[in-house]
């Protein structure tokens, strides 16, 4: 009886997984919506996209325009301005470090028609600080990655993005939607806006993906040329840390670094 039970746990695990996956809503914020296809390949996150390969083909560079709330994104209501900006800067980071290793990255002195990519947060789902305290503590007596979220603490985050050509044409777009897991490798947070953040990586490379031309070659990026460098360490050696002792997502050592943190004179944060 007993070996039955790994066969079991893996197809209920499946399923609370894909759970977290609901089902992305538009925003109001893309240029078109027309012909996105749902993405099959993705277990915790649901999303449609499209791309345009010819016209991926001939690009090489483009302008990353700050992230902003979808038009629709009523979410922001309930969200303090700190957290508007933790959240919208996080977006800012993510896609620069995914995206810079595709294109190179123009300054903000880019010529009108280099390509840009846009994106917009469509949805946040606050996470239940009141119950990821105790899901914390529970995850200390649970062995292995796979943790167990208490019922109230499930945050999300909806977002949008697309990728404008040389002539404003839309060569890429995605519409993508995740919540938290009652059990997964989502960690729980006391802020408000924890899994919304941890979610944001994904978004970007699930953006980035669409974006991709194909057979493209992965750029070299050094610490000293690194486009992103303004948000900070592309692995956060210190938010790892803070999970791995608290079994907690900290933002104050796990999320981009704040504009205001940037080193004066840092080359990075200049037009």
């Amino acid at each position: 009886m007993s070996h039955s039970l790994p066969r079991l746990a893996a197809p209920a695990l499946l399923l609370a997984l894909a759970a977290c996956a609901g089902a992305p809503q538009q925003g109001a914020f893309l240029s078109s919506y027309e012909g996105l296809t749902p993405r099959t390949d993705m277990v915790r996150a649901g999303a449609l996209d499209r791309s345009d390969p010819a016209a991926l083909a001939g690009i090489t560079t483009v302008r990353i325009e700050p992230t902003v709330f979808s038009p629709r994104a009523e979410a922001k209501a309930w969200m303090t301005p700190a957290e508007q900006t933790a959240l919208l800067r996080e977006v800012d980071a993510q896609l620069c470090f995914e995206l810079s290793e595709r294109f190179e990255i123009a300054g903000a002195n880019a010529a009108p028609q280099t390509p840009q990519v846009r994106a917009a947060v469509t949805e946040v789902i606050p996470t239940g600080r009141a119950g990821s305290a105790a899901s914390a503590a529970a995850g200390f007596f649970i062995p292995g990655p796979i943790g167990v979220r208490v019922p109230g603490t499930l945050g999300g985050l909806g977002a949008e993005a697309e990728m404008l050509g040389p002539q404003g044409q839309q060569v890429a777009a995605i519409v993508w939607r995740r919540t938290a897991g009652a059990i997964g490798t989502d960690n729980p947070s006391l802020s408000r806006i924890g899994d919304a953040l941890q979610f944001v990586e994904p978004f970007a490379d699930a953006a980035a993906a669409a974006m991709t031309p194909e057979d493209h070659t992965p750029r070299s990026i050094t610490a000293e040329t690194d486009p992103c460098r303004e948000f900070g360490a592309r692995f956060r050696v210190e938010g790892f840390g803070a999970r791995f002792i608290t079994g907690l997502y900290v933002p104050e050592v796990s999320a981009a670094r704040p504009a205001e943190a940037a080193p004066e004179g840092d080359p990075a944060t200049q037009p």
